[in-house]
């Protein structure tokens, strides 16, 4: 049975993520990939940097081989296509070198985030056999079988956490009282982890209220929200 992993590692433990260590405000977003050797992470989105900045921490860096500036979508992020350096070693050399799918990679100069897929639990124990070997530390966060994903989720801590800050702190309030960037602070997570979270976490409560298989009721044209 196919299984969802997502865990974190600190940016010591990922040699990309050391990249951008010098830019506090700075998220970075690898595109989706099952990572091989000879195409490792081709884009990378980065948000929350002076394209300045950006590029003078990818040009001194000894991870990257070249890079190139695809398209600039100001506060939505720099999109940017890189070739790193093949011998990047840490969590990177574990994701190439085993059977599981990476769907997600966002982190900051603190903490990397990654979600990937896995065929069964064996490959997820030699995954972790993998990272142990090269002495790289990971924290599972979630595991969830795939069948699972979509129909009967339950709302995890990470998203109770976030939902119950972002209600304390006014987020849901007529006229917010505090940013998504100001509670991703607080959780020290990225602004997109954030999101996520919440939203995922919304879905989550709405299945418990309504339940997993609860049809929607439908209303006449004229029906007009409270």
């Amino acid at each position: 049975m196919a299984i969802l992993v997502e865990f974190v590692v600190s940016t010591t433990e990922f040699p990309l993520g050391r990249l951008f260590s010098s830019l506090p405000g700075v998220s970075v977003e690898l595109e989706r990939i099952v990572p091989t050797t000879d195409s490792l992470f081709p884009y990378v989105w980065v948000r929350g940097g002076d394209r300045a900045e950006v590029d003078a921490a990818m040009a001194s860096s000894s991870a990257t081989d070249s890079f190139a500036l695809v398209d600039d979508l100001g506060d939505r992020g720099m999109l940017y296509r890189v070739t790193w350096e093949p011998d990047v070693g840490g969590i990177v050399e574990a994701l190439a070198d085993s059977d599981s799918s990476l769907l997600s990679a966002t982190g900051t100069r603190d903490q990397w985030t990654f979600g990937l897929r896995v065929d069964d639990h064996a490959d997820l124990l030699a995954f972790q056999d993998c990272c142990r070997d090269r002495g790289v530390r990971i924290s599972v966060t979630r595991l969830q079988p795939l069948e699972y994903a979509d129909e009967n989720e339950r709302i995890t801590t990470p998203q109770l956490e976030a939902l119950e800050l972002a209600f304390r702190r006014g987020y849901f309030d007529d006229s917010r009282r505090v940013t998504l960037d100001e509670l991703a602070s607080e959780l020290d997570i990225t602004r997109q982890s954030l999101a996520g979270r919440l939203r995922r976490g919304h879905r989550n409560v709405l299945a418990d209220v309504f339940g997993t298989k609860h049809r929607p009721t439908e209303h006449p044209a004229s029906f007009v929200d409270d």
